[in-house]
């Protein structure tokens, strides 16, 4: 019945990170990033308050999320 529940919960974390995944901005500029150069803006600067900051976060939390009930469904129990 647990190992139920942890691959529902398993499942629900893999849709969840490749949601957040597929909102994020891309961060390669091409041609422009290189030519232009990186400005410092307000947006660059406060970034981790931003919306991009914050899917990045949980960018990281569900992936982590992800591993640990990896190595968990994969033990013998």
């Amino acid at each position: 019945m647990l190992r139920t529940i942890v691959t529902v919960v398993f499942i629900a974390i893999c849709i969840a990170l490749v949601i957040v995944v597929m909102l994020q901005e891309s961060k390669s500029n091409g041609l422009t990033g290189t030519v232009g150069g990186m400005a410092d803006t307000y947006w660059g600067k406060n970034k981790g308050r931003s919306m991009e900051g914050k899917l990045v976060k949980w960018t990281t939390i569900l992936a982590v999320v992800f591993f640990v009930l990896t190595v968990v469904l994969n033990m013998n129990w």
